[in-house]
C-alpha cells in the first residue's frame, strides 16, 4: 500500500453519502475540504464528534471549508444514527457521510490500522486545498475524541501561510504574531511587511498582518 504524504494528490472516488452521491474532487470545488473517519456508527465518542462538527459547521464555511464523515457502515445506518446524533447532541447533522461497506476509500486513504483494528477506521483526519493536495494529516486512537477548535485553528493557520510569505508560531490563534519566512530578503521584508516587524533574532523575525 502507498501511504498518503503531505502534498500528494487526495485520491479521488465516487462513494453514496447521506446527501446523496458525490464524486470527492468536484464535490470539494475550488474550496477547501476535510475528510474524516470515525471507527463506527453508533459509538459513543463518534457521536460526541459528529455533533461537535455539525454545531461548527458555520465555522467551516466561513472558511471556504467543506466536511464529509466516513465510516464503513452502510448507509442505511448512517440515516439511522443521524437521529440519534441530533437528539443527544441538539444539533442538525448538516455534512455528508459516506457509507463505505467495502472499506475501498479507507484502504485508499490508509484509515484502518491493522494494530488498532482489522475492520474500523481509526479517526484520521485528512484536509485538502484546492489543489486537491494533502495539506494536513491527523491521526487519532479510537478513544481519542478529537479537538475540533484545534484542526479550525490549523487550518486557519494553513490558509494564510498559502497565500503570504510567513509561518505560524507554536500554539498561533487568529490575529497573533506570525513569524516572517526567513528564506526572504531584507528587500522582500521591506516590500511584504511595510506595517514593520520586531526582530528576536536575525532569523526570528514577527510582525502583525495587517
Amino acid at each position: 500500500m502507498a501511504y498518503l504524504r503531505l502534498g500528494d494528490i487526495a485520491p479521488d472516488f465516487t462513494a453514496e453519502t447521506t446527501q446523496g452521491t458525490i464524486q470527492f474532487h468536484d464535490w470539494i470545488g475550488d474550496g477547501w475540504a476535510v475528510l474524516f473517519s470515525h471507527p463506527a456508527d453508533y459509538t459513543p465518542v463518534c457521536t460526541t464528534e459528529l455533533g461537535t462538527v455539525a454545531k461548527y459547521k458555520e465555522q467551516f464555511n466561513k472558511r471556504n471549508v467543506k466536511v464529509a464523515a466516513l465510516s464503513v457502515d452502510p448507509l442505511s445506518d448512517h440515516f439511522d444514527w443521524i437521529s440519534d446524533i441530533n437528539e443527544t447532541q441538539n444539533t442538525n447533522v448538516n455534512f455528508p457521510l459516506i457509507a463505505d461497506e467495502n472499506q475501498k476509500i479507507a484502504q485508499l486513504y490508509d484509515m484502518i490500522h491493522p494494530g488498532a483494528s482489522t475492520k474500523a477506521t481509526v479517526r484520521s483526519v485528512f484536509v485538502i486545498g484546492p489543489d486537491k493536495k494533502i495539506k494536513l494529516t491527523l491521526t487519532y486512537p479510537p478513544a481519542t475524541g478529537r479537538n475540533f477548535d484545534e484542526i479550525l485553528r490549523v487550518i486557519d493557520s494553513l490558509q494564510l501561510t498559502a497565500y503570504r510569505k510567513v509561518a505560524t508560531p507554536a500554539n498561533w490563534k487568529q490575529g497573533e504574531e506570525v513569524v516572517i519566512l526567513p528564506s526572504l530578503s531584507s528587500e522582500e521584508v521591506a516590500e511584504h511587511f511595510p506595517q514593520g516587524y520586531r526582530e528576536v533574532k536575525p532569523y526570528l523575525k514577527l510582525t502583525t498582518l495587517k
